[in-house]
């Protein structure tokens, strides 16, 4: 047990390090902050009683000392480089195919990494001890901020183990969190000073700040993801390397994924870019990476940026507006989804006046309230969401959201997913959860049923004439024409599509069915792997896992429902009434490519399709559907309140389409 003041003070040193890589490292806390404060003061409390022991690692010293006179220009010893970037998805697949050509006959790894939007740095440790900070500057010579980098907590001031590289250059990025930002803007409005308008800003003006005592105050964060000059580094791949990392109790950028194809690895950006709501902090995009340090060696750089990665960025827009309500909505699978309702605000080009708020815990999170005034932010053709709440404009002590216990329609008792964040309705003969699923039933990536849009589906539901999929192949002309606003052709017409739709094959019907995490591309996966629906229903959870592209979570649920009662009859049920199950080859090979070779982008509120529809058809006949405006452009489809997209292609004279000339040019075919 420590005696000396000199051992205490080493115990105590050790102990705060530990709790400080489980917390900003690991994100695994094991003690409060309350109880981490008390550490801090007891090791501070001695080091005033022993200034002789204070050392230059000591996790006292990130306060900062006096302010510096003038920030130094140091070089990079290894130039930070910029990286190459695109908004465009082909452009991304036309990188990797160059990156194949230069590396023949050669196994690539992707990694995927997020690019968090702050301020590049490069931080030299020697024999594990900080003893450099620098801005990225003009890449070749940086500003010295080795005093505001010592304040950041993420950042040790010297390594951990006892087998650290002699010389370690880490490159990252120094951001702050949304949440902190809210704080600090709440702390302006007490001051009587102008709120932050965002955190890149904050980050960005703060680091560079010549007094490191302010800079403290800020709580910047670090991720780090990148190597520049090192002495003694084992890793020999990325992954090892932020692992390794890790070990020193750095900080790596989280969320990091590797692939063995860049597919794969595309496909996954996709699901990032759908997540950027879990996060606490901003990025503005995504960033490929070869994952073989030497495979990078090849690769070699251009003057201006490595060979080995590229950046793919989206387009991300902002706007600030009130929260009038909150309100809860039922979907095809029972999850009860809260939705703010805003004050019409113009973003990206269109009027947003809804936003998704995900789930309970983000509500919670986010600490948002009706009346709020809110960020909301769209990202590539993720739907709006609440990025923070701008707390300092907060009026009074609103009552906070209470989600509800009970399904709204059917008032059957709520229950939450097992580990999860979502809260569910389990009746499946709830009202609410068989119009969501009839209306998926009926899409265009689904049956395709012309005709049956959201109204009619509310009047067969609310007249008890459809309580399931197959009830709406029984269905009679003189039932649907009793409707509201139904007359005979109208319903014989939708009978027509009703029958048409029995000829979709396996892979719609899978599509159709609503089964968790089963959409249209997992679907057409499994019809084309099992061929019909009886090899399907053969199979077992082992061998619905080892089809390429469904892992573990997607087999379960497939088995779960074939197998449930719920399921066995459904597909009964369909089966009977000549719905087919076996697998057909709809795509390409039957459907004309009239669009092959031609780029469209499509921008605007659209009246007859969804953004996915639309982009659906481009591709099915063979057609690219880009998400931004180049010179390579061919056509551009607007709906209402088309912004940007569609001053910048009338500015490179792109040809504009309205629905009905894009529609004019499927019938002409």
């Amino acid at each position: 047990m420590a005696t000396t003041p000199a051992e205490q003070a080493a115990r105590l040193r050790e102990e705060i390090r530990h709790h400080d890589r489980k917390y900003y490292v690991e994100a695994a806390p094991e003690i409060t902050d309350l109880e981490y404060d008390r550490l801090l003061t007891k090791l501070r409390d001695l080091e005033a009683a022993h200034p002789e022991l204070i050392t230059p690692d000591s996790p006292t010293r990130r306060i900062g000392d006096q302010p510096v006179e003038g920030l130094e220009q140091v070089d990079h010893r290894v130039p930070m480089l910029s990286i190459d970037n695109t908004y465009d998805l082909a452009e991304l697949r036309q990188y990797a195919a160059r990156t194949v050509k230069l590396l023949p006959d050669e196994p690539i790894q992707w990694v995927v990494e997020l690019k968090i939007d702050g301020v590049a740095v490069s931080l030299l440790y020697e024999d594990g001890l900080l003893v450099r900070g620098l801005t990225r500057g003009n890449g070749r010579t940086g500003d010295d901020i080795t005093h505001n980098v010592r304040t950041v907590c993420d950042v040790p001031l010297r390594l951990l183990g006892d087998s650290v590289p002699p010389v370690l250059e880490v490159r990252g990025e120094i951001y702050m969190t949304n949440s902190d930002l809210v704080a600090l803007n709440e702390l302006q409005r007490r001051k009587d000073l102008a709120p932050y308008a965002n955190t890149r800003n904050v980050t960005a003006g703060s680091i560079r700040l010549l007094d490191p005592r302010i800079c403290s105050e800020r709580r910047l964060r670090l991720f780090c993801h990148g190597v520049g000059y090192v002495e003694g580094l084992r890793s020999t791949t990325h992954m090892e390397f932020l692992d390794e990392l890790r070990g020193y109790g750095l900080p790596a950028t989280p969320k990091v994924e590797c692939f063995d194809s860049f597919e794969k690895a595309v496909e996954h950006c996709e699901a990032l870019i759908e997540g950027l709501h879990e996060l606490d902090f901003e990025i503005d995009g995504l960033v490929l990476k070869v994952n073989r340090f030497d495979q990078r060696e090849k690769l070699g750089s251009t003057s201006k940026s490595p060979r080995w990665l590229i950046a793919y960025k989206f387009e991300k827009y902002e706007a600030t507006t009130r929260l009038r309500e909150i309100r809860v909505q039922v979907g095809k699978t029972g999850a009860i989804t809260p939705v703010a309702e805003l004050e019409p605000v113009e973003l990206a080009g269109t009027t947003v006046s809804r936003a998704s708020l995900h789930n309970a815990d983000e509500i919670e999170r986010k600490d948002v309230r009706p009346g709020d005034t809110v960020v909301v932010e769209k990202a590539g053709k993720i739907i709006p969401h609440i990025v923070r709440v701008e707390k300092h404009q907060r009026e009074g002590d609103p009552p906070a959201f209470r989600f509800p216990t009970t399904c709204p329609e059917c008032e059957t008792r709520l229950i939450r997913d097992e580990g999860g964040v979502y809260i569910r309705c389990p009746n499946l003969d709830c009202p609410a959860q068989l119009r969501e699923r009839l209306r998926y039933f009926a899409g265009r990536n689904a049956m395709d049923i012309e005709g049956l849009g959201d109204k009619l589906v509310e009047q067969l539901v609310a007249a008890g004439l459809v309580r399931g999929y197959g009830d709406l192949y029984r269905l009679t002309v003189d039932q649907v024409a009793g409707l509201e606003r139904m007359g005979k052709k109208s319903a014989e017409n939708l009978l027509s599509g009703v029958e048409a739709s029995k000829k979709r094959g396996l892979a719609r019907v899978l599509a159709a069915l609503s089964i968790r995490h089963v959409g249209t591309r997992v679907a057409a996966v499994l019809a084309e792997h099992f061929g019909s629906i009886d090899a399907l229903l053969a199979a077992d959870v082992d061998q619905l896992g080892e089809v390429n592209e469904i892992g573990p979570i997607i087999a379960q649920s497939v088995y779960d429902f074939l197998h449930s009662s719920f399921g066995k009859e459904t597909l009964g049920d369909l089966r009977a009434l000549g719905v087919e199950m076996e697998s057909t080859a709809l795509a390409a090979e039957s459907t004309p490519q009239i669009f092959a070779g031609k780029t469209f982008v499509v921008t605007g509120t659209l009246s007859r399709y969804s953004r996915d529809e639309i982009e659906s058809l481009i591709t099915q006949h063979g057609g690219r559907a880009a998400s931004s405006v180049s010179k390579k452009t061919d056509y551009v489809v607007a709906g209402e309140k088309a912004g940007s997209k569609l001053t910048k292609a009338q500015q490179l004279g792109v040809t504009v389409l309205n629905e009905e000339q894009f529609e004019a040019m499927l019938v002409e075919d």
